[in-house]
């Protein structure tokens, strides 16, 4: 494993420089300068020696040495060509005794297929910004499953994923992530800690595989329901719900639904927590079938 001194944005700056690689702002790529952080976040996983692990975006590797030399086997997808270059450069050696993968390419299209492969225990991202939304809730709506993720995503992202009912960071996509795993902080990271400094603060988060993963008689119908009672925030969970089901052609009466499921015809989405949102799935499901 070549060395490269991941901490000084002045080394970085100049290996960047010597061989002409830039930062590229649409793949929003920042380095995390430091090494205490890196070395809690991935402790925080809490991998064995041998242990199947996704990182997504490495950029210069910093967070890939980490989980390597944590044991870990790892396959890393990586979009910026000039870095996925440099990454072979630097992980020759793990690369040709199979412990180091490179996928090339966008993940939002190619993680599906190497899921299907071979499903890791753990998957890890310094997800740049305008993906990670998207990403997380891409992989929970597919059916996929870690034991564990660390995370490090914009703050109000972290928020959002954490949010309780009637929180004014409570969406649909709290709900997705708490229905599939326990939400836990590693630790906040101002901007200091990353170079380039990015525009935001930022969160690592850790998600821990819920022992008892709360199910529902129709995992499709669930996700696109609390989404759709999450679109138009003002209005009621029956406003909602009803506009819902017509696209199933369902022209019976809601508020019974909304009974038989215990949720008065009053409430809003953000009012309901993941439980009280399977139930009504299930009663929903049940009515248009």
């Amino acid at each position: 494993m070549k060395k490269i001194e991941y901490n000084s944005p002045a080394a970085l700056k100049a290996f960047l420089e010597m061989n002409g690689l830039g930062m590229q702002k649409k793949f929003g790529q920042n380095f995390l300068i430091n090494e205490g952080a890196r070395k809690k976040i991935i402790a925080a996983l809490g991998m064995e020696k041998g242990a199947r692990a996704w990182e997504v975006g490495p950029g210069l590797g910093c967070m890939t040495r980490e989980l390597l030399e944590s044991g870990a086997n790892v396959t890393a997808f990586e979009i910026d060509r000039g870095f996925i270059s440099a990454l072979k450069n630097f992980f020759s050696e793990e690369i040709a005794e199979g412990n180091f993968n490179l996928l090339e390419g966008d993940v939002l299209k190619n993680w599906r297929s190497e899921y299907e492969k071979c499903a890791p225990q753990f998957l890890f991202g310094n997800l740049p910004y305008n993906i990670a939304a998207a990403f997380i809730a891409q992989t929970i709506e597919r059916g996929a499953r870690f034991e564990r993720c660390a995370f490090t995503v914009q703050k109000e992202v972290a928020q959002r994923m954490s949010a309780k009912p009637s929180e004014k960071d409570y969406s649909s996509f709290s709900v997705l992530c708490q229905w599939a795993y326990d939400v836990k902080t590693i630790c906040d990271l101002g901007r200091a800690n990353f170079w380039p400094r990015p525009n935001v603060d930022s969160r690592s988060v850790l998600f821990i595989k819920k022992v008892e993963f709360p199910r529902c008689e129709n995992p499709d119908f669930f996700v696109k329901m609390q989404r759709a009672l999450f679109l138009s925030r003002r209005k009621t969970v029956k406003n909602n719900l009803q506009a819902f089901l017509r696209s199933y052609n369902f022209t019976g009466d809601v508020e019974e639904i909304l009974r038989a499921a215990k949720i008065k015809e009053s409430a809003r989405a953000e009012e309901l927590c993941v439980e009280e949102l399977l139930h009504l799935s299930d009663f929903a499901n049940d009515a248009i079938i």
